[in-house]
Parts: C-alpha cells; structure tokens; sequence
C-alpha cells in the first residue's frame, strides 16, 4: 500500500508518494524509477518519501517550494524527528539507492555518498502539512508490474524513434538521388545545347561566306 500527496505549490501539481512500512519502503527501493527522487530524515528514522520527475527533468530542476513540502512531509513522519527542531532531510536520485544482503528491511545505502544533497527543516510548518494531509490517498500498487510496464513503454518509444529515424534517413536519402539525377539531367542538357548551338553557328558562317 501506498499513501499518496499531492503538492500544488507550482502548476501542473506534483505527486509525492511514501510506503505504508517498512516492507513497502523495500518493494519501493527494489522496483522504483530512474525518474524517481528519495526523500529520508537524516540520521533520524523516517518514512521513504519520492517525487516522479517529469520526461527531461533532473533533480536540479525541483522547486525549492515542492522541495520545501516534501521536506515537511518527511519530517512529519520521522517520530522523533518530528519533535525536533533544524533538522536535516537528505534526497538523491533513486538509482543512486544501494541494498545489500543482510541490510534490514527498509534499510539502505548508498553507490555514491557525494550525490547526496540536503535541505535544512528550521521547524514543523503545520500549514504545509495539513494542506498535504488533505489530499492524502491510499493505494494498493503492484510495484513490479507498474515497473515492468514503464519499462515497456520505454522500449517502444526508443523503437519507434529508430523506425522514424530511418525513415528521415530513407527519405534524405531518396531526395539526395532525385536533386542528383536532376542536376545530371541539367547537365547533360546544357552540352546538349552548347553542341547544337556551335554547329549551328559554323552553318550561319559557311552560307555568309
């Protein structure tokens, strides 16, 4: 199961989502997006909070108001992070996620530590949070086959741009041979003319003599 927010801090809104516990937080990590941020309390426990990036964003491109909300949100459901204030909330891309055998469940770490970045939570915003909680949901999601199916997509996306590449390169191709067999042509008629042209003027020449 999986709790969903919506963040309508910038237009079009956001979607947030976090796993029930922590068995959820493992399917989350081991069938997660490429697109997908990760949002944890650092140091602290907390939920596993993500942000879907949109088709060519990066992690650059999060607003600092949607990042300020998740932020919140994380903090909001860390037990004790939640009773603190300044503390600080560490995100990085999902791929950057690291499981190992013997790790606990929910456990994670990390491939490359210096792609973790931070956002510092002066305080609990209570606005932000009750704002958030108004439009929590909860879904049953199979993680595997949502997965599975973005991947499909993928591929026939990546196909049909090969197929349409090849058809440019197709059509380039044919118009490169049609301009050269039209400059042939033009070529071909131009000596044509200039041959006739010359006889015809020694003709004129002979008769005036």
């Amino acid at each position: 199961m999986v709790y969903y927010f919506t963040s309508e801090v910038v237009q079009p809104p956001v979607t947030l989502f976090m796993g029930v516990d922590k068995y959820e937080n493992d399917d989350l990590i081991k069938w997660g997006w490429p697109e997908d941020v990760w949002f944890h309390i650092h140091t602290y426990s907390s939920a596993h909070v993500y942000l879907r990036l949109r088709p060519g964003q990066t992690i650059d491109d999060i607003p600092s108001t949607v990042l300020e909300d998740v932020a919140q949100l994380v903090k909001a459901n860390s037990v004790e992070g939640n009773k603190l204030n300044n503390v600080d909330v560490v995100y990085t891309m999902w791929s950057n996620l690291k499981k190992t055998q013997g790790m606990e469940v929910g456990q994670v770490a990390f491939h490359i530590y210096k792609d973790l970045r931070k956002i510092h939570v002066a305080k609990r915003i209570n606005t932000i949070i009750n704002r958030l909680n108004k439009t929590k949901r909860l879904e049953q999601v199979n993680f595997q086959a949502e997965r599975e199916q973005r991947d499909r997509n993928e591929r026939e996306d990546k196909k049909k741009l090969q197929r349409e590449q090849k058809e440019r390169e197709k059509a380039e191709e044919k118009q490169k041979q049609e301009e050269a067999e039209i400059r042939s042509y033009n070529s071909l008629f131009n000596a044509s003319n200039m041959i006739s042209n010359t006889e015809n003027s020694g003709y004129d020449s002979d008769d005036f003599m």
